[in-house]
């Protein structure tokens, strides 16, 4: 890779990206585009503000007439696109952000680099594009649905989305095949569980239960807490991604998993035992609509024809997890302050 577009890098898992790749000689610059929105937080990437490899431009993946001077400017080789609404809690309140930013955010985005790379842009049909460029979309397990108490999500399992958010993924995935088969765009798809590690924003399960662990505060559970995730530490997402831009085939599909099932009351109570507070402070609320029961991801085919491998065990991740945030305390009680306060309690009351 020589220039890189990210998109979405001020947030959990793009900073965490783009802090993986200036570590060494794996980029020769990396443009980070994001709209700093709830999530995204440039305070994520302060490591690397001197770098001269590195820049922040702060813009909207629709606008067109941005994405087409960033890459005139620039001459990305390689796009990789983690910008999206992502909280699920979110999309069902306001289910139209997240078609409008994660489905045509993703079409202006394919559109500009399949313009701007194709060896013969005025030439509608054809399907030559310039050597080593790639596209690499970010995507969810949650696309896939949800399973039954057996059985693990494979590249081949059908798209059933429960929820705005994952339809809006399923929806933005389809348009990326659609330009690898209709275009030949050169693309490749990742479909990671759920993500933790340092810097995650403060709604999503775990940062969520350490900070409010850590005050004494109740710790807001949905429904009975048996829903069933596969952890993936975003180190190990940020390998899995890079091994992908260097050894994917165009036009597959990857999952990536950390072989960590668990359930959401379990890790709860780890991050419970980490802190030394007691299970009191669990409060179990009303459960979500469409709140899928189990996730978990076969990742055999990255491992096997790519190898790639997940280093993380769940155990020494959630306790390096839980000692950075304790060590980061004023940086989480600046991101939980303000405009996230107002949606904590209009999720969860004011308790």
């Amino acid at each position: 890779m020589k220039n890189v577009l990210v998109t979405g890098g001020a947030g959990f898992i793009g900073s965490n990206f783009i802090r993986y790749i200036l570590d060494g000689d794996k980029v020769d610059f990396v443009l980070n585009l994001d709209l700093l929105t709830y999530a995204g937080n440039l305070e994520n990437l302060k490591s690397v503000e001197s770098d001269p490899r590195y820049c922040f431009v702060k813009g909207d993946i629709r606008d067109r007439d941005l994405l087409r001077s960033l890459f005139e400017k620039y001459n990305f080789d390689t796009v990789i696109h983690f910008a999206a609404e992502s909280h699920v809690d979110r999309s069902i309140v306001d289910p139209g952000i997240f078609l409008s930013t994660n489905v045509q955010g993703t079409q202006a985005l394919l559109d500009t680099a399949k313009a701007h790379w194709k060896l013969k842009p005025d030439d509608k049909y054809s399907r030559e594009y310039r050597a080593g460029v790639r596209y690499l979309q970010v995507s969810t397990d949650e696309v896939y649905g949800a399973l039954e108490k057996t059985g693990m999500f494979t590249e081949e399992t059908p798209l059933a989305p429960n929820s705005p958010y994952s339809a809006s993924k399923a929806s933005a995935d389809l348009l990326v095949r659609a330009y690898y088969q209709t275009y030949g765009l050169p693309i490749n798809i990742t479909r990671c569980s759920n993500n933790y590690g340092p810097y995650q924003f403060p709604e999503k399960l775990i940062p969520l239960m350490i900070h409010n662990a850590q005050q004494d505060k109740p710790l807001p559970v949905y429904g009975d807490g048996m829903q069933i995730r596969d952890w993936l530490h975003v180190k190990d997402h940020c390998t899995a991604i890079y091994t992908v831009l260097e050894k994917g085939i165009p036009g597959e599909v990857y999952n990536i998993g950390g072989n960590n099932e668990k359930a959401n009351l379990e890790i709860v109570r780890i991050i419970l035992t980490e802190l030394n507070k007691p299970e009191s402070l669990i409060t179990y609320v009303k459960d979500r609509p469409g709140h899928d029961r189990r996730y978990a991801i076969d990742n055999t085919k990255i491992t096997s024809q790519l190898g790639w491998k997940p280093l993380y065990s769940f155990e020494a991740g959630i306790h390096e997890t839980v000692a950075w945030y304790l060590n980061h305390l004023e940086w989480v009680n600046r991101i939980t302050s303000g405009a996230y306060q107002s949606y904590y309690h209009e999720m969860y009351g004011n308790s």
